[in-house]
């Protein structure tokens, strides 16, 4: 029977973060990783608040040396419609750039670093079960050998992403009220890139707001490139091999034939109904954090700063359980962590409703505004001295209508 203090479910971002903060702080930490890395998965756009996650826990540097594509704002294209938002021109005091990452090299080095400070991590390692209590966490596990094997902690950390460990096994998950969606997405070749699209992620709206296609480019010539539609649109793009998505992002217009005769890196793959929650992001001995919380559609790439920063928060607050301080679970998480998803889930209701893209694509933007809508758009949706994260569920859909008011009158 193994002994630890903090056992973590999952080796993602979410996982090697809170394991570096935790492992700096002295205490004895285990991850559970059920796959072996390098692993792919999706969600390969960063935001610049990511940033100050991964520098406290000392990741910085070694991702730096694998030379991932610097990202320094983000582009959105609908028809004749073009706005761009740039990092640097932000109201938040925060990162004005982050990274496009492969995310199997880019989550490989993150847990890898991890295990370099010190971190004790198991690939490979499926959770069978957990009884849970305020005071003692039983684990059992079963390695990549079908063994079985039992771990005791003080608490748990569910970063187990799409696995959704705890939320599972203690029935957690409840629906999501957003419509059902999926994505068909693949990797293609891009030796035509400009340097700007090099620089951005590129959004491209169509089908009156339903459907979005994202190019984010990579640091070897090759971009990922993605619709999210309705299920029924992507089970149509992704029948016969993806053809119809092919020839879609061939010819789309707002691409400017730019991956009109390149070829794939792999061929498209889908995801459906990717958006989840849990009820309670806490209970007796554990706390649920990355996409364990709540996943949200990728419009704004939200996933892996969401991770990050629930990650590192989980971790800081688990290392004052274990110190005897008394923590308002309820308050200083599950309460700020929602508090930054609905920022984001505004923004995301806002993108197929018409309201954010209303205002985005304005020609009378106002300056204050495109900056207080930047920095949510970089992550900072915590930042509650920007009005627009202050009360986004009434401003939003205020400011929309004052538009279309002065456009029917002009």
């Amino acid at each position: 029977m193994e002994i630890v203090d903090v056992l973590i479910i999952g080796a993602g971002p979410a996982g090697a973060v809170a394991s570096a903060y935790l492992n700096k702080q002295n205490l004895k930490v285990l991850v559970l990783e059920k796959q072996k890395f390098p692993r792919f998965v999706i969600g390969e756009s960063l935001l610049p608040h990511c940033m100050d996650h991964l520098s406290e826990v000392g990741f910085i540097e070694n991702i730096k040396k694998h030379g991932f594509q610097e990202k320094t704002g983000a582009a959105f294209y609908k028809g004749k419609h073009k706005t761009e938002f740039l990092f640097n021109d932000q109201f938040s005091n925060g990162w004005s750039w982050t990274w496009q990452v492969k995310r199997a090299d880019f989550d490989n080095i993150l847990i890898s670093t991890a295990i370099e400070q010190g971190v004790e991590v198991k690939f490979e390692c499926e959770v069978n079960s957990v009884e849970a209590s305020a005071n003692e966490q039983t684990t059992t596990y079963t390695d990549n050998f079908g063994k079985t094997h039992t771990v005791k902690s003080k608490f748990i950390i569910d970063a187990s992403g799409y696995g959704r460990v705890l939320p599972r096994l203690f029935k957690l998950e409840e629906p999501v009220s957003t419509p059902p969606r999926g994505a068909v997405f693949c990797h293609i070749h891009d030796t035509h890139r400009t340097k700007q699209a090099g620089a951005n992620i590129f959004i491209h709206s169509f089908n009156e707001n339903s459907a979005w296609i994202w190019a984010i480019p990579f640091s070897d010539k090759t971009t990922s490139v993605g619709v999210v539609s309705n299920v029924e649109l992507i089970d149509e793009f992704a029948a016969n091999k993806g053809e119809k998505f092919l020839n879609h992002i061939r010819t789309f217009g707002d691409l400017a034939g730019r991956f009109e005769n390149e070829q794939l890196v792999f061929e498209p793959r889908t995801i459906h109904n990717y958006a989840v929650r849990s009820k309670q992001l806490f209970g007796p001995g554990y706390v649920l954090c990355g996409n364990s919380t709540e996943f949200l559609d990728p419009v704004f790439s939200s996933g892996v700063t969401l991770a990050t920063g629930s990650g590192l928060l989980a971790a800081k607050l688990t290392e004052k359980a274990l110190n005897g301080e008394q923590v308002n679970w309820s308050e200083a998480y599950e309460e700020k962590l929602r508090r930054g998803i609905d920022v984001f889930r505004t923004f995301v209701l806002g993108w197929y409703n018409g309201d954010l893209q209303t205002i985005i694509y304005s020609n009378d933007i106002d300056t204050n505004i495109k900056k207080q809508i930047c920095s949510v758009l970089a992550g900072y949706v915590w930042d509650t001295e920007n009005p627009i994260v202050k009360k986004h569920k009434t401003l939003i859909p205020t400011l929309a209508e004052v538009i279309r008011i002065k456009e029917k009158q002009s």
